[in-house]
């Protein structure tokens, strides 16, 4: 394993190293010592490189992630794993807002609390957490999934396109345009594997499947009120 101290080493230089690493490289396993907080720690990866960072870490940690798995041993700040593109995010602690946001591919995983707009503007990422959500989350969601084994804030799914949303405890409300669905088979099947991919002992049966009701897709005078 690689041991880099960032109390040692400037995070650009840190950064500069795990992105100029090939595909091919041997050096496959990383770790991140006295992170202190660090903003836009390990981002942009493109070597399918495991990165450990020990401590807390701040904003956008592990954005634009490809290929790479980044796990965080502690709590991180606003927009973790913000543009995702593929790969995998293990959060250990809980997360800040915006987690997830705008992420296009890979598995997110939250092992304690999201905050707010979690997943805001999800093109594509899927995203487990295992504990619950704060308000706003899936904002603007277009697809990929959002699994969440606690509580969720309010208006879930607001202004939702295609994403698909389980949620296991209590939904304060549901955003414009969002609705509880049914589960079928299909998406039980696919929640599954979520769930077993994210290390998650739980029934999907156990979970209610939210989305878009479709209304807002085109204007029209009738829901002008829910705009």
């Amino acid at each position: 394993m690689n041991t880099i101290d960032l109390e040692k080493t400037p995070l650009r230089e840190v950064n500069q190293r795990l992105q100029g690493l090939p595909a091919e490289t041997n050096e496959r396993l990383w770790k991140l010592t006295n992170p202190h907080g660090e903003h836009a720690c390990a981002v942009g990866l493109t070597a399918p490189i495991e990165v450990h960072i020990e401590g807390h870490i701040g904003y956008y940690c592990a954005g634009m992630n490809q290929k790479a798995k980044v796990v965080i041993h502690g709590q991180c700040g606003v927009g973790v794993a913000e543009n995702m593109m593929s790969g995998e995010v293990v959060v250990k602690g809980t997360a800040s807002a915006a987690a997830g946001a705008t992420g296009q591919g890979g598995l997110l995983v939250i092992e304690g609390d999201a905050g707010t707009r979690c997943g805001i503007s999800m093109k594509g990422i899927d995203i487990v957490v295992k504990g619950s959500v704060g308000a706003m989350s899936a904002f603007m969601a277009q697809s990929g999934a959002l699994v969440v084994c606690g509580d969720a804030g309010a208006n879930l799914g607001d202004s939702i396109y295609e994403a698909r949303l389980y949620v296991r405890g209590k939904v304060e409300s549901l955003g414009a345009d969002c609705v509880e669905k049914k589960m079928t088979p299909h998406h039980l099947a696919k929640l599954a594997r979520l769930l077993q991919a994210a290390g998650v002992e739980a029934d999907p049966k156990s979970f209610k499947r939210y989305g878009s009701s479709r209304k807002l897709y085109n204007f029209h005078i009738d829901n002008v009120d829910a705009y």
